[in-house]
């Protein structure tokens, strides 16, 4: 089965057993959750969710992503800036995905 869900403001694919990296969330390593944001999930597509719809997953780790390089400037004003950015993630385990 597959569907799409929706977390942390941005939409994912999902299929079951697939490891997915998202927004992070407050919850412990190992722990399971649900998602009830299904926006479509076996081909029937919901008006905004599918009723009914949840996909559950496991919580494997929580960590940061790569270092990224925020430069600004203004020309002719000699003002430069650099600031380093770790986006922060939760790295999760699809297990299942459930219709009604």
């Amino acid at each position: 089965m597959k569907a799409i869900i929706e977390t942390g403001g941005k939409q994912y694919y999902v299929e079951e057993g697939k490891v997915l990296y998202i927004e992070k969330m407050d919850v412990e390593s190992g722990n399971v959750i649900e998602f009830d944001r299904v926006l479509m999930a076996n081909g029937v597509v919901g008006r905004p969710y599918v009723n009914g719809a949840k996909v559950t997953a496991e919580v494997i780790k929580h960590g940061k992503q790569k270092k990224i390089i925020v430069f600004k400037y203004n020309q002719k004003k000699n003002y430069r800036k650099t600031q380093g950015h770790r986006q922060p993630y939760t790295k999760v385990q699809i297990k299942s995905i459930v219709t009604k």
